[in-house]
């Protein structure tokens, strides 16, 4: 039995860009998580990542972009002196905004003072085991820091990111879907917009199209390079 694997970095149009994803398409099973540049239009596949990847309900392919199916995360708002001490362990001394938190994703969201810059966020230290120990409750699993973007800017975003998740094995994400489903969330009522663009301020770095829809979920879509092909046998 022969089975076709990819490497693919998702959320850009450049090699070694974005993030990267070991893909394997599959004749038979349930659920896509990411498809790669690969026909047909569906497809089911197996992601290979070091944490479970059970968001994505559908992957298509739309003209040059991949479209991912995702639940959107709607988070709350927190009293910021409850988590005080990862606060300062993430982010310093820069002024922060708003503390968030999705109970279902356990993704803490930290939106830092429209004082700053990207560059701010770009150059953010963040040490991961110092990270993990902040937080040792179980109410946090994950990470968001993030800031609103320059929509009028070249390039154009409406809010860039980073994401960090040491309590699953992550210091930090390159590009992350299923934070953007608490992202797009938030920003999209912080905007009053359902349609946005995203940046994920990785040294990889990913761009994303995000769409809220009515019916509570959300669309992911980005493009992608495939940098490997190969097969499995068995």
């Amino acid at each position: 039995m022969e089975i076709p694997v990819f490497i693919v970095d998702a959320f850009t149009s450049l090699p070694f860009k974005g993030n990267p994803a070991a893909v394997c398409l599959l004749k038979h099973g349930r659920g896509s998580a990411f498809v790669g540049s690969h026909p047909p239009m569906r497809s089911t596949c197996v992601v290979t990542r070091p944490w479970p990847l059970l968001l994505c309900s559908s992957t298509i392919k739309q003209g040059e972009d991949l479209v991912m199916d995702f639940p959107l995360n709607p988070p709350t708002k927190q009293d910021p002196d409850d988590f005080r001490h990862l606060i300062k362990v993430a982010v310093g001394d820069h002024p922060v905004k708003d503390v968030y938190l999705s109970s279902t994703t356990k993704k803490l969201l930290l939106r830092l003072a429209d004082t700053c810059d990207r560059s701010v966020l770009t150059s953010l230290t963040v040490n991961p085991a110092a990270l993990l120990s902040s937080d040792t409750s179980g109410r946090v699993k994950g990470l968001i820091v993030t800031l609103k973007g320059s929509p009028d800017g070249q390039p154009a975003y409406d809010f860039y990111s980073r994401y960090y998740s040491p309590w699953n094995g992550i210091p930090e994400d390159p590009v992350c879907g299923s934070a953007h489903t608490v992202l797009g969330s938030y920003w999209s009522k912080e905007l009053g917009k359902r349609k946005m663009r995203a940046f994920q301020c990785s040294s990889r770095g990913g761009e994303l199209e995000l769409e809220v829809r009515d019916d509570g979920r959300l669309n992911i879509a980005g493009k992608s390079f495939t940098v490997l092909r190969g097969t499995i046998t068995l």
